[in-house]
């Protein structure tokens, strides 16, 4: 690989980092301000919020290599809506995990161990984990259904189509109600 290639692979790769963190952070963080206003715990909001900006960037760097190791990949020759449903639930399980995971890292820092501290999340916010897996899955719809969509037309078009001119090409004109085609 020259230079220029692996430049060029590190600007797409930045990119990708920063268009999924765009779409995450609002996300969680305004999970995470639901979550402040249902527990009336509004002390620990800069954390709260600080963690929730965390995970959006941890959550897109682990879509980033779910997607380098092809996950979700059998299902891209079907229908949009099999992919769509497929990854997000398999991203969806895949962020569970790594949130246990955390979860037991915080416990074993705070010296209560690491099974200790998922059996006691588990004990005192039970419908928590599963709340959030719902919440992440029913988020990730539209996220991967954009992102199949980007990936079967293309990504030039799909930025075109959302960012750029709102008139499409002749060829891929579409008639209106009314309208005679050519």
């Amino acid at each position: 690989m020259d230079k220029a290639s692996v430049k060029r692979k590190i600007a797409h790769e930045t990119r990708e980092m920063i268009v999924i963190v765009l779409f995450l952070a609002p996300f969680f963080l305004s999970f995470s301000t639901f979550k402040m206003y249902v527990t009336h715990d509004l002390r620990n909001a800069f954390f709260n919020y600080g963690l929730a900006l965390f995970n959006a960037l941890v959550l897109a760097k682990i879509i980033l290599i779910g997607e380098l190791a092809k996950l979700g990949k059998s299902s891209e020759n079907k229908p949009l809506i099999v992919p769509t449903l497929h990854k997000a639930a398999i991203f969806s399980l895949l962020y569970l995990v790594f949130h246990a995971f955390e979860i037991g890292v915080r416990g074993w820092f705070h010296r209560t161990g690491f099974v200790a501290a998922l059996f006691d999340e588990s004990i005192t916010h039970r419908g928590e984990f599963a709340a959030t897996g719902l919440m992440l899955f029913f988020g990730f719809i539209p996220f991967f259904a954009m992102r199949e969509m980007r990936r079967i037309i293309g990504e030039d078009k799909f930025i075109d189509m959302f960012l750029g001119s709102r008139h499409l090409p002749a060829s891929d004109h579409v008639a209106v109600a009314g309208e005679k085609l050519a």
